[in-house]
């Protein structure tokens, strides 16, 4: 048996095999497939360097995860081509992506549910909308994730310029022969009757021609011709002829106007963008044609193996050059990305016009995910809390999904009326009937670290005493000092090892773990920062109500009950009746009367007036 340095392939029974292949990989660009049992392709992958790449998977990383895990147990052979560049290796990987579909690559959405307008290999072509491509020698446009831009565009052409829509099969031949009739359109003027000679071959294509620029999104060069062509009518007195171009050439730029131009460059681009989630990437394309948006569209793609976020963007990116037949010699992109120079060049624009279209770009993304996200959250709540569970364990690298959250939460005014707030959350939710409020006992004066250390020992302490599950995250509203007072009090209670404590620092919203000096900050779109941002809130404001309320009630205490006689009730009578102190202090004594009675009255009037 040979000598297995990767000890990740202990698990695979194909490992005799795949060894001699591994010792004889090539240091050259290349494309590898792996294959399964059944001779099935299950991954294909591009590299700079077959044999670094390659060796990376059978490293036994405890950085792969379980799904590169078990790509690696299911291979059982590897065929690898050698080819002479980078841009040779990138476009044989995606074509063979496109042809066997791996189960382990990442896919964009299948073309075959977007439509495609066609355009016959015929010597008069048709021209309609199709969902299927049958490779005749036919134009194909497309395709077209939108379906309403795709009618709007139809209409447009069928509005402009006159073709066939039967299905005769004409040719010069046929057509000398008499064998056709005109049909209707004909004769309300959407056809110039070709089948019966009306339209010679030359005259048909030249229509043909316009439509193909108009598909194109080449408004100007087509109208540029169109004008041309309506003052030539109008120099020999054809005025019928001249006003029907004119006609097109209003359509043509009523549509025109309607897409606003948003770049002063005259060069087709494409525009790429994406926003990150837990399980997808989410992914806008935009295409632009004299400087106008001509196509703009939303997907995601699901997250495979170990690849990075930038890896899956580039691998969606040229997958859909190939799929929507994109040419553009330049495309925008928030970073730069690991593509070859010679197959197209990368912008990261940071000002002018192509940094408004990156900006376009990255609003419809954020605009598609959270469209995406909200109808996930009404349809299927449970799976979305759940998500939302996972997505924490990962941003803040938890041994377990935190499902439970507590946060804590000080509140006074100078020391006076010192309380404390715990909220709860359960699966990303507001827990509310299980809040609490304190009244801190022990502290005396504005000690926040104190107070924390106090309220946080009550709370576990007491869970432990009634048999209570403790939580899996607690969440500390302040910076390294409240984060080090509620360790110690955890550590009191014999609780620090069973739970997960962090610190939320206000100023820019860091995260603090205890004995890690470096916080973690994150993406302010992320879930994780939004869910610890909204509990925080939530402690702050009911810490804050109760402490208010407790502050109304001591000064209704000192102010009103204190006067001897006075109790609580007649207090209750007075402040409805004059609406505050101050004015209970400046009444006259016969309104005290009317309100509370003559004994009860010189009490109170004596009081403030002594």
């Amino acid at each position: 048996m040979l000598n297995n340095p990767y000890d990740i392939l202990e698990h695979n029974p194909y490992k005799e095999h795949i060894l001699p292949i591994l010792a004889t990989l090539p240091s050259t660009p290349g494309v590898y497939q792996y294959f399964d049992k059944k001779g099935t392709v299950i991954y294909v992958g591009k590299a700079k360097n077959l044999k670094s790449r390659v060796l990376s998977y059978f490293r036994n990383d405890a950085s792969h995860n379980l799904k590169t895990q078990l790509l690696v147990r299911k291979i059982a052979d590897i065929h690898f081509v050698h080819v002479q560049s980078e841009t040779e290796a990138l476009l044989m990987e995606n074509n063979l992506i496109k042809r066997f579909k791996p189960k382990y690559n990442i896919l964009l959405k299948d073309d075959k549910t977007y439509p495609w307008i066609r355009i016959t290999n015929e010597e008069f072509p048709r021209i309609f909308t199709t969902r299927h491509i049958i490779h005749d020698g036919s134009l194909y446009f497309g395709p077209y994730p939108s379906g309403k831009m795709l009618k709007e565009l139809m209409t447009l052409i069928r509005q402009v310029f006159t073709y066939r829509t039967c299905s005769y099969q004409l040719t010069e031949d046929s057509i000398a022969k008499n064998k056709f009739r005109p049909c209707l359109n004909a004769q309300i003027g959407l056809c110039e009757s070709p089948c019966t000679g009306e339209q010679t071959r030359v005259e048909y294509n030249k229509d043909i021609a316009g439509i193909k620029q108009i598909i194109k999104g080449s408004f100007s060069i087509y109208l540029k011709d169109l004008k041309e062509k309506m003052m030539s009518y109008a120099k020999e007195l054809k005025f019928e002829k001249a006003q029907i171009v004119k006609e097109r050439i209003t359509l043509l730029e009523n549509y025109s106007a309607n897409t606003a131009i948003i770049s002063a460059y005259s060069h087709d681009m494409e525009v790429y963008s994406y926003e990150d989630s837990s399980d997808v990437l989410f992914i806008n394309m935009t295409k632009v044609v004299e400087g106008k948006i001509n196509t703009s569209f939303c997907t995601e793609v699901a997250k495979k193996l170990d690849m990075s976020n930038a890896e899956i963007f580039t691998s969606a990116i040229i997958q859909n050059r190939l799929r929507m037949n994109w040419c553009s010699r330049e495309i925008i992109v928030p970073e730069k990305l690991d593509l070859p120079n010679d197959y197209v060049q990368q912008t990261v624009p940071i000002s002018g016009d192509k940094k408004k279209l990156l900006e376009f770009s990255i609003h419809n993304t954020h605009l598609y995910k959270t469209q995406k996200q909200n109808k996930q959250k009404i349809l299927d709540p449970a799976r979305w809390s759940n998500k939302v569970v996972l997505e924490m364990q990962r941003d803040l690298h938890l041994d377990r999904p935190p499902h439970h959250i507590e946060c804590f939460d000080n509140s006074n005014i100078q020391g006076n009326q010192p309380v404390a707030s715990c909220v709860v959350f359960r699966e990303g939710k507001p827990s509310n009937k299980e809040y609490r409020h304190f009244n801190v006992k022990t502290v005396v004066g504005p000690d926040d670290f104190a107070s924390m250390r106090e309220i946080v020992f009550r709370r576990y302490s007491r869970l432990l005493e009634e048999g209570k599950d403790l939580p899996d995250l607690i969440v500390i509203d302040g910076g390294k000092g409240q984060l080090s007072s509620a360790v110690e009090a955890l550590k009191k209670a014999n609780v620090y090892d069973k739970v997960i404590v962090v610190g939320l620092a206000k100023r820019l919203e860091e995260i603090y773990f205890p004995d890690d000096p470096n916080p973690i900050c994150l993406d302010k779109r992320c879930h994780t920062l939004q869910i610890i941002q909204h509990i925080r809130d939530e402690a702050h404001r009911f810490g804050i109500t109760f402490h208010r309320d407790k502050r109304s009630k001591a000064t209704f205490r000192t102010e009103l009950t204190d006067i001897e006689g006075i109790g609580e009730k007649t207090a209750q009578e007075l402040l409805l009746k004059f609406t505050s102190v101050a004015k209970i202090k400046n009444a006259t004594f016969e309104s005290l009367t009317q309100c509370i009675g003559k004994s009860k009255a010189e009490k109170v009037f004596k009081h403030f007036h002594n």
